[in-house]
């Protein structure tokens, strides 16, 4: 017993000593989540820091995934592109939902809005020596005028596209079209951007904004 507590205290003191040293100066953590995501059945660390540098839409926000090297952490990929900045959810400020591990994807979602309301789910998988999105979901919309979500997996191209509509005097009818658009290349590196990747779908005209 006393032999697995030492080890623990081990890994433990190295990892604080690890996150220390990667830490963005002048940052707080938001959020610290665990999981295998490179299939070596040895759990990363992904950590959500909100920095203390800014845009005109507040904090910039960093995630860093750490690995274990033989008992010593580092960086495996880091990106100030994959979380929204603090004051990008518009009325609803702070856009940041949580960072997940599910059978080795990780998955961050955001959401914001004021009446209209928006929110996204981005999936990523450790492939080809970096996290590249492979998944997307999205909702928008109001009550009483409609709401439209977006099931987009990037891996086979297939884009399902819903819009439920209320008011249907404004907006015309409900629509649903599925789409193949393959090609589509996002990572954490490129992830929101300032100009948004847009796909238009050719049935319905609809734009869907990755």
């Amino acid at each position: 017993m006393k032999t697995i507590l030492c080890f623990l205290s081990i890994i433990f003191s190295t990892f604080c000593f690890a996150q220390k040293e990667f830490q963005p100066e002048g940052s707080e953590i938001i959020e610290t989540v665990d999981g295998d995501l490179d299939g070596d059945h040895i759990p990363e660390k992904v950590i959500v820091y909100n920095t203390k540098d800014t845009t005109d839409f507040g904090n910039i926000r960093e995630i860093q995934i750490l690995k274990n090297f033989n008992g010593k952490w580092k960086i495996l990929e880091k990106s100030r592109n994959a979380v929204l900045e603090s004051n990008s959810g518009g009325m609803m400020g702070d856009p940041y939902g949580d960072t997940k591990i599910e059978k080795g994807i990780l998955m961050i979602s955001q959401y914001g809005g004021s009446s209209w309301k928006w929110g996204y789910t981005d999936k990523y998988r450790f492939q080809n020596g970096h996290f590249e999105l492979i998944g997307y979901s999205s909702s928008y919309g109001k009550p009483e005028e409609y709401f439209s979500t977006v099931d987009y997996n990037l891996s086979t191209g297939q884009l399902v596209f819903e819009k439920e509509v209320e008011n249907t005097a404004e907006y015309g009818q409900s629509k649903k079209e599925t789409y193949i658009k393959k090609g589509v290349k996002i990572n954490l590196q490129n992830r929101n951007q300032k100009e948004q990747r847009k796909i238009t779908l050719p049935k319905t005209k609809e734009d869907v904004y990755l």
